[in-house]
């Protein structure tokens, strides 16, 4: 090959680089968002979500159980409460998880490994479509296996302090949205904190991309009937979920 071929060769394969190259300069990024930082705003901006405020029924039969709370559970309780009332406000999300939230979730016993089924903390989760990605670790959900999340069932987020640290509601619908389209289902549950108060949620997807949910009233876990509750409502879905699991079976 001469040196004029030579040079005709390159300026062609330059040209196909630079072609190569402004392709992929104008193919869109998809956004990505992380579970911990995602607003409410930014949620609305790719899926089509609105809470539910007509159905208030749909809690009936889990907030409404007949789960029963043992003379032992509850003077537990006394005692946790008695030792973490005043201080919950200060608390950093550490410490709450530590010395709140922990020995509430121990109590529910969230494992079974008869039925391959535990509580995950601090997990990664990714769901990704052609338009959007939500990914991030989860604080905590109750999933399916043993070494490694196989199928979410039920999340709790966020374990911080109060709202001025963060919205934890939508932050928990991306979660929730994310495991109903990787389950391929229509409808989970879950639940957030914000310092000493627990919402329980409903999520239902209606179409593509597009969903509704429902919000609990407010339990103050200060509170030693409203934490009963908050046990009662947390095993009441575990046992719920673990029999679902045993079906699948």
């Amino acid at each position: 090959m001469t040196n004029e071929e030579l040079l005709k060769e390159n300026e062609k394969l330059r040209k196909e680089v630079q072609e190569l190259k402004g392709i992929k300069q104008t193919i869109p990024k998809i956004p990505t968002f992380s579970f911990s930082k995602i607003t409410e705003n930014e949620l609305k901006s790719v899926v089509d979500i609105e809470e539910n405020l007509e159905n208030e029924t749909i809690f009936d039969d889990w907030l409404d159980n007949d789960i029963v709370v043992s003379k032992e559970v509850e003077d537990f309780f006394k005692k946790l409460l008695k030792q973490n009332r005043k201080l919950i406000f200060s608390y950093n999300e550490d410490d709450l998880k530590i010395y709140f939230l922990a020995p509430i979730f121990n109590k529910v016993n969230f494992f079974s490994y008869e039925d391959k089924i535990r509580a995950f903390y601090e997990n990664v989760l990714t769901y990704e479509t052609d338009k959007f990605i939500f990914k991030g670790r989860v604080d905590f959900m109750f999933s399916k296996g043993l070494k490694r999340s196989e199928k979410p069932y039920f999340f709790i987020q966020e374990f911080k302090k109060g709202e001025e640290f963060g919205n934890p509601r939508p932050q928990l619908l991306a979660e929730m949205i994310s495991a109903v389209e990787l389950n391929k289902t229509t409808t989970i549950q879950g639940a957030f904190i914000t310092g000493e108060h627990w919402r329980f949620v409903i999520l239902e997807k209606l179409g593509k991309d597009k969903y509704q949910y429902f919000l609990s009233a407010n339990f103050d876990s200060t509170k030693l009937e409203d934490l009963k509750g908050i046990y009662r409502n947390l095993k009441f879905v575990k046992n719920e979920i673990i029999e679902m699991v045993r079906q699948e079976k």
